[in-house]
């Protein structure tokens, strides 16, 4: 949408209320990384949400230390970024001990944190994007540790919508803890020839050491898939499906 307004939220479950109250049309979350792994509070959120995923993206990660303009590397005492952020550029701080490392609650906005309030002794890890943003200065570049840095973000709406050309499923489902449901439930997948490319478990709220399964299948909407999704919904305590997309390339 290159003409949308940004509608900025400063917690992921913020995000989620504005699209069930139509403040906004759509949002971007991250849902994976290829480092840190799952985003797990956005998983928990799109089985508890009434949302619908109509796209995924993957987008490499460059780290970039961003300063205010006339900053020095030499003076610099705090980075500050997002935990994940500062994890993956960890021998950026082994090689710079004089620089801590600070936690913040976002990437970009560490980088509108210290050029508000015109921090000299502190910089930010972000985007590049973020540096032209807030007209700061990207000091250093490619601080992440490994260059093969993904993260997988889903397009989400209110409304069920499946473009056409859609290859790829997302669902959640639970399951009774008896011997040999798991085997079972993926038993519906194998049995179509059904790519099933990805199965994640996540803890219940309030009903301890119980879970669910997020899976992604290599299939859009067709008979084996509907067929497949009927054979499930009789083994599994419940089934809801996230989203049918055009598979990332």
């Amino acid at each position: 949408m290159p003409k949308g307004r940004i509608f900025p939220c400063v917690r992921s479950v913020e995000v989620f209320e504005a699209i069930a109250s139509e403040q906004a049309d759509c949002a971007v979350i991250p849902v994976e990384n290829t480092l840190a792994g799952p985003v797990g509070e956005h998983l928990d959120l799109l089985l508890e949400r009434d949302v619908f995923i109509h796209k995924e993206l993957r987008l490499r990660i460059e780290h970039n230390l961003i300063v205010n303009p006339g900053t020095k590397l030499a003076g610099l005492r705090q980075v500050l970024s997002h935990p994940v952020a500062l994890d993956q550029c960890r021998t950026f701080f082994r090689k710079h001990r004089q620089i801590s490392p600070v936690a913040f609650y976002d990437t970009a906005g560490s980088v509108k944190h210290i050029v508000s309030n015109r921090l000299q002794e502190a910089g930010a890890i972000a985007s590049r994007q973020a540096a032209m943003e807030y007209k700061a200065e990207v000091l250093l570049e490619g601080l992440e540790d490994e260059k093969e840095n993904f993260t997988r973000f889903f397009l989400i709406y209110k409304k069920r919508k499946v473009a056409a050309g859609a290859d790829k499923t997302s669902l959640v489902f639970s399951l009774k803890n008896i011997s040999g449901a798991l085997f079972k439930a993926l038993s519906v997948f194998a049995l179509r020839d059904l790519d099933l490319c990805k199965i994640e478990s996540r803890p219940v709220h309030r009903r301890p050491w119980e879970y669910v399964f997020f899976v992604d299948i290599l299939r859009g909407e067709d008979e084996a898939m509907r067929k497949a999704l009927q054979h499930l919904a009789e083994i599994a305590g419940f089934v809801k499906v996230l989203g049918v997309y055009p598979r990332a390339k």
